[in-house]
């Protein structure tokens, strides 16, 4: 089975296209393929398929085999793997998610390989029932939540997958390998979130750590940083325009006044491939 290693910050996917390659188990698959030291070692598993209604369609499992329904970083590098390998030539280049159809518009280098993208991760959605999260109101905007040995104040919202954006005032002080996965399996949250810690530098700059819903640790996450966006402008901390600081780089994020859609801007690498044993 013919496979790519690709990554976005370093978050980093295994990515096959199973219209060559079929996968009869994604679960399993993802598990064995993510492993860091049995397997080639990835956040995840994405499978790149035909669609009906875009240009490609993908399919993203975390690395623990739950299946996601959006991923931001993945998503660009699905992008230049359709254009790098000729499934889809196309500018700006359409992908079907589980959440809809996302569009990126593609930065070509000069040897005619995408570099990187902008995508429009369109509006986020701010009502409880929807994201979900279990409480009385409407909306969590920077609402108190007590895990076992911390508190901390909350902006939920979903990008097409749950999120917690969380304001603090130095990310390195953060315990994220004990209050991550407490968060995460809150019961707050019915469907798991993942979770975001954020030390605002400026209006216009944010540093922030992540843990992801299915991944653990991981050095980027483009929905989180979409959101980590918009709470930054709910809560009066930041500008519409940010430039988000993640371990394994930047991205570049706009929730704009005219169509409500956040825009992410960032890199597309491909690693290497390889044959994976049926």
């Amino acid at each position: 089975m013919r496979f790519t290693k690709m990554q976005g910050l370093g978050n980093d996917y295994v990515y096959i296209d199973a219209s060559e390659n079929p996968v009869d188990d994604p679960p399993v698959l993802a598990r064995r393929i993510s492993d860091r030291h049995f397997g080639v070692g990835a956040d995840g598993l994405i499978l790149i398929l035909p669609s009906r209604g875009a240009d490609v369609r993908m399919r993203m499992f975390n690395a623990d085999g739950t299946e996601g329904e959006m991923c931001g970083n993945g998503i660009r590098c699905v992008a230049k793997y359709a254009w790098d390998h000729g499934l889809a030539r196309k500018n700006p280049l359409a992908v079907e998610t589980q959440v809809g159809i996302k569009r990126i518009d593609l930065i070509i280098g000069d040897d005619e390989k995408v570099s990187a993208g902008t995508v429009d991760m369109g509006r986020p959605v701010l009502e409880s029932d929807r994201i979900p999260v279990a409480v009385p109101q409407t909306r969590v905007i920077d609402s108190p939540i007590r895990l076992r040995k911390h508190a901390y104040n909350a902006t939920c919202m979903s990008m097409g997958n749950p999120h917690a954006v969380v304001f603090v005032d130095d990310v390195s002080g953060v315990p994220l390998e004990e209050v991550g996965p407490e968060l995460e399996h809150n019961p707050l949250f019915p469907k798991r979130v993942n979770v975001h810690f954020v030390e605002v530098l400026s209006r216009e700059e944010v540093r922030v750590r992540t843990w992801e819903r299915g991944s653990g640790a991981t050095l980027a996450c483009g929905t989180g940083a979409s959101a980590v966006c918009v709470a930054g402008v709910l809560t009066e901390r930041t500008d519409r325009e940010i430039a988000a600081h993640l371990p394994g780089g930047d991205l570049s994020l706009n929730w704009r006044e005219d169509d409500d859609h956040v825009y992410m801007t960032g890199p597309a690498v491909e690693v290497f491939t390889g044959d994976w044993p049926g």
